[in-house]
């Protein structure tokens, strides 16, 4: 296999649906945290409410409670999708690297073709260079020998 730009490609896309999936795992990321931050405030209005108003203390147990389990259900997806995301980063990360090996491999292997290219340029503009030089040699010889002497 003489050129890698095939694989390279392949190796590219795969890296861009990587850093797609670590996108969309970073937005539910943010979700979850909003998700979270937005509990805690309605626990502090909930809070607030029953200190100004003592006749509806005895609804907050229930809130408290499923806030306690929305808390706790929110931590567990909030932790799975951080597990999720240095999964995705790790795995970027070696897909990237395929992708730079490829791409230093097609190089290299480009800068040989190149100075293969070059190499027979040179050849080919030398040996002209002697015919050129054998031709006028020739020339030269066959008009000394015409001269009268």
């Amino acid at each position: 296999m003489n050129d890698l730009r095939a694989v390279i490609r392949l190796h590219r896309w795969q890296l861009d649906e990587k850093q797609r999936a670590l996108a969309e795992l970073r937005n539910l990321e943010a979700r979850l945290h909003a998700e979270s931050e937005r509990l805690e405030e309605e626990i502090r209005r909930e809070q607030q409410t029953v200190r100004s108003s003592g006749e509806i203390a005895f609804t907050y147990a229930g809130f408290a409670q499923a806030a306690i389990g929305r808390r706790e259900r929110i931590a567990q997806s909030i932790a799975q999708v951080e597990t999720q995301v240095a999964a995705a980063v790790e795995e970027m990360a070696t897909v990237f690297q395929e992708v730079k090996r490829y791409e230093l491999a097609q190089e290299e292997r480009d800068r040989r073709d190149r100075e293969k290219q070059r190499r027979r340029e040179t050849a080919l503009l030398d040996e002209t260079a002697a015919v050129g030089f054998q031709r006028k040699r020739a020339d030269a010889d066959a008009d000394s020998g015409d001269a009268p002497g």
